[in-house]
């Protein structure tokens, strides 16, 4: 990977490490049933979910590779912003995001490595492998360490900067995308009518997958708000950023350009759907919590 790419990961993570505690990963105690059911979503049953919208709709193979590295990436950032807006437990966010970015690291690699082996398997040397998967670890875990130092030091401090960092790594991704488009408009168009439905139906399959997660695990209204957009906000400026990095075919970075911007209108109707007509906050009725979906 690219220094700049690296840069672009390290910021978005540092800026995600400053808003999270310790606490967020003890809370696992408290939904440990609903989180190893939504992290079994996120990072088992999504990625063949994305594998089989792909197949069906016949996406190229650069593109193809670029849907999973979205379905690959964990929680994105404005799932807790959208969780709050529609009624859900924003704690819940922070615990599943914790546990998840962590985990990322593993399942990142693996199904990008997959996803490359099976669409593009005659270009050889491209991959995450060795020095690319400890920079990839590098890039992630560490600064989330240091977002959290930094948090449970200086609190007032780190509430401040983590909206800073989250303006200049949109900048720097935006900065990015423009640089790597400018020049090479031809697969942004070619693949959009492709990518497009791909995105649209992943991105729903993702929204439904993590409010089932929690309504079938008996979380209640607002934990299951929460599972639906955690898991349905993957994290697009991380996909993008290692698809910038992987190949100069800018046709891998085209579904996390398209879907970080679909996702947000997506999830917006999803969530007003469940929060005024299907769950409204009015409701007074909750299902008994299962035994292990809190303590």
């Amino acid at each position: 990977m690219n220094a700049a790419m690296l840069s672009v990961v390290a910021i978005l993570m540092l800026g995600l490490g400053l808003g999270l505690t310790v606490a967020d990963f003890r809370r696992v105690r408290r939904y440990r049933l609903t989180i190893a059911v939504a992290l079994a979503c996120q990072l088992l049953v999504l990625p063949l979910v994305c594998f089989a919208i792909v197949s069906l709709l016949g996406l190229p193979p650069a593109p193809a590779v670029g849907m999973m590295l979205v379905a690959a990436a964990p929680g994105g950032p404005l799932a807790g912003v959208y969780s709050h807006l529609f009624g859900g437990d924003v704690a819940f966010n922070l615990t599943l995001t914790a546990v998840n970015s962590v985990l990322s690291v593993v399942s990142l690699t693996a199904i990008t490595n997959l996803s490359l082996g099976y669409f593009l398997a005659g270009q050889d040397g491209i991959g995450l492998h060795g020095v690319e998967i400890l920079q990839v670890f590098a890039a992630v875990l560490v600064p989330i360490a240091i977002g959290m130092a930094v948090k449970a030091r200086w609190e007032r401090f780190a509430g401040r900067a983590e909206r800073v960092f989250r303006v200049l790594a949109g900048l720097a991704l935006a900065g990015l995308i423009v640089a790597g488009f400018a020049g090479n408009l031809s697969p942004l168009v070619q693949n959009l009518t492709t990518v497009f439905p791909a995105v649209v139906l992943f991105a729903l399959a993702s929204l439904t997958t993590g409010y089932l997660a929690g309504r079938l695990t008996r979380a209640g209204r607002a934990p299951s708000i929460a599972a639906g957009m955690e898991i349905g906000f993957h994290n697009a400026a991380l996909a993008l950023s290692i698809a910038l990095s992987l190949s100069g075919d800018v046709a891998l970075a085209v579904p996390a350009g398209i879907y970080g911007v679909t996702i947000m209108i997506v999830a917006a109707g999803f969530g007003y759907l469940l929060d005024r007509v299907l769950v409204p906050r009015t409701t007074t009725a909750e299902p008994a919590p299962a035994p292990g979906a809190h303590s």
